[in-house]
């Protein structure tokens, strides 16, 4: 039985030459915005917002009821401070279950956006070592807020029986907006995230934009306390349809106001691509400035 030398095995393996290159080169333009990046990491995306759940509840006492007490405390002041002494309508619903349905999409939103906005700069680890698509680090920052919302909308579930409240068939169009929640949250995000990579004071101002955003919000009174008159101008902010929405699926109540989810929906839309736009600009220097 013939051996063959080493030298010989050598000329038998591929030639360097020969050896695909992949070559990672600045981004240009919208043809840049490749998402179907995201489903080719699609692993990577469901650990990075794994990770986000589990670091979020670690070493708690309280763990993930944390998702309930948080909400329910708010529910319970708004109750107190505006329909008991303030005397804020609540479009002939209870009260409690009017604020807490506000809640909900609300409270996705915040916390989504918060992390979204800090999530660059807390994966700077990660960006400067290795490539993969940047656009996962605040898209599962985004996502990872959807645990949260499965465990309060199961308890508002709870509290809608409680007080009478049986959802009709207008809550199958739910995850419509439960989808713009989500897109909106990344909308204003992707702007923030990179922002926020070369202005650090954005990260300091991002508690403060969301608490005034929520009381430019329909979440402790009705869409219909809005003046006729400011109406239109009221219905720029894209998390005031979403929570109109919210109330027409799941507490039956009359047809919402359709003027005010649509223009929400463009000013969405009109955020999301340009976000895009932008994020995708600014990834080429996360790297350099991180």
């Amino acid at each position: 039985m013939a051996v063959v030398e080493p030298e010989l095995q050598a000329t038998k393996l591929q030639p360097i030459a020969d050896i695909p290159v992949v070559r990672i080169e600045p981004s240009r333009g919208w043809v840049s915005v490749k998402l179907s990046e995201l489903w080719a990491y699609r692993e990577l995306l469901y650990f990075l917002a794994w990770r986000d759940v589990k670091v979020r509840y670690k070493q708690t006492v309280i763990g993930i009821g944390w998702t309930i007490l948080q909400p329910l405390i708010t529910m319970v002041i708004f109750t107190l401070i505006f329909s008991r002494f303030a005397n804020i309508p609540s479009d002939g619903l209870p009260y409690p279950v009017f604020a807490y349905t506000a809640l909900l999409p609300w409270n996705l939103f915040a916390g989504a956006l918060n992390r979204c906005t800090l999530s660059l700069v807390g994966s700077g680890h990660l960006i400067t070592k290795v490539y993969f698509p940047r656009l996962i680090v605040p898209v599962s920052a985004v996502i990872s807020g959807l645990v949260d919302f499965i465990i309060s909308f199961v308890f508002l579930l709870g509290i809608m029986l409680w007080f009478g409240i049986v959802p009709t068939w207008d809550a199958i169009t739910l995850p419509i907006f439960l989808l713009l929640t989500l897109m909106t949250a990344l909308a204003v995000g992707l702007w923030l995230s990179a922002l926020n990579v070369r202005y650090r004071d954005v990260g300091h101002a991002i508690p403060f934009l969301i608490q005034i955003w929520m009381f430019l919000s329909p979440v402790a009174y009705p869409v219909s306390l809005v003046p006729e008159k400011w109406r239109l101008l009221y219905s720029l902010n894209p998390m005031a349809g979403v929570i109109e929405g919210f109330r027409w699926a799941l507490l039956n109540k009359e047809s919402p106001d359709f003027l005010v989810i649509g223009v929400s929906t463009v000013i969405m839309i009109a955020l999301l691509f340009s976000g895009l736009f932008y994020f995708k600009r600014m990834e080429r220097t996360f790297a350099d400035v991180i």
